[in-house]
């Protein structure tokens, strides 16, 4: 990403208007929500649709394809499993700037999209959202949706996520690595895409400091959405949810490097976030897994407020798949 005058827009923040309700609830303001567009007929460059994944946990998926796959069943698309941002608490796959994320990547990748619809917390804790992220890759595994069977690569297939849903990228392929990789079959995840990934500790990284009054993601707001999504009676945020690093990583981070993955890390300079990625890059590149990097200017979340650092995104996630495609 070059360096440029960062322009940041007016946030209405919901992170500093939590009210907290009995019953482990919090009320939520309401965000701009869109329909799947599925319209064979209408000029999008991509098409979507929503699909239940399970009822009772009011999970569903929303597939995106490029339209132009229409008349073309012969081409099958690589995966991008999609987890939104949110810090567990907030947002949904339907919400606008996540749509919209998603259709242009969809589009520019020259990929499948399946954006996950999750529990959120604190009314349903972690390890709930990781649950869902690997319901949704069992539902692939076996579905007969026509889009997926017609349209679809499953054996080349990437777990993508944006914040928290970059957490939730991470925690669903250690599962996959670990114990769920010859369940999935003919599923075959070839890699992770962590986008200004959603880690913290007790200990302060320096651009936890340094932004700790950030307008969109503040210290505080980082620190109260683990508080509401982390398990309860938990003692601090060093916990194998939040912290990557506890006790020396992940065992299972070798289950990665076993199956070939590769791992890419992105990140940018007026993040409070960007420091624990740089720091998980290098942690997971000294194990040797095979890992990528995307680090440059920018706030949290810039993408969907701009669309050339999306663009940005967009085009090295595309190299990615292309490097680890085989």
């Amino acid at each position: 990403m070059a360096s440029q005058k960062i322009i940041r827009p007016i946030f209405d923040n919901p992170f500093l208007n939590i009210e907290e309700l009995s019953g482990d609830t919090i009320k939520r303001y309401p965000e701009p929500l869109t329909q799947a567009n599925s319209d064979p007929n209408g000029t999008s460059l991509v098409i979507s649709k929503d699909v239940d994944l399970d009822i009772n946990k009011k999970t569903w998926l929303r597939i995106y394809v490029p339209r132009r796959l229409i008349s073309n069943h012969d081409e099958k698309l690589p995966v991008i499993f999609y987890y939104h941002g949110g810090g567990f608490v907030f947002f949904h796959a339907n919400g606008y700037g996540w749509d919209l994320f998603c259709q242009g990547l969809a589009e520019s990748v020259g990929a499948m999209v399946i954006a996950l619809e999750y529990r959120l917390a604190p009314e349903n804790r972690l390890p709930a959202a990781y649950d869902d992220a690997m319901d949704g890759l069992h539902w692939i595994k076996s579905t007969k949706d026509e889009w997926v069977r017609n349209y679809s690569d499953l054996s080349n297939v990437y777990l993508f996520g944006s914040s928290s849903g970059g957490n939730m990228a991470y925690h669903a392929g250690l599962r996959v690595a670990a114990a769920e990789y010859k369940e999935l079959e003919p599923v075959k995840i070839k890699g992770l895409i962590l986008h200004q990934p959603y880690f913290s500790g007790k200990n302060r990284t320096e651009s936890e400091e340094k932004l700790k009054d950030d307008q969109l993601l503040p210290l505080d707001a980082i620190d109260k959405m683990f508080d509401l999504s982390l398990p309860k009676g938990t003692l601090d945020h060093d916990h194998e949810y939040s912290n990557p690093f506890v006790n020396g990583g992940s065992k299972h981070l070798d289950d990665m490097i076993a199956r070939g993955w590769g791992i890419l890390v992105t990140g940018v300079s007026e993040d409070p976030l960007v420091d624990a990625g740089r720091n998980f890059a290098k942690f997971i590149e000294e194990k040797g897994i095979k890992t990528f990097k995307l680090f440059g200017d920018g706030y949290h979340a810039i993408e969907l407020f701009d669309p050339s650092m999306a663009a940005v995104l967009f085009d090295t996630t595309k190299d990615f798949l292309n490097a680890t495609k085989n």
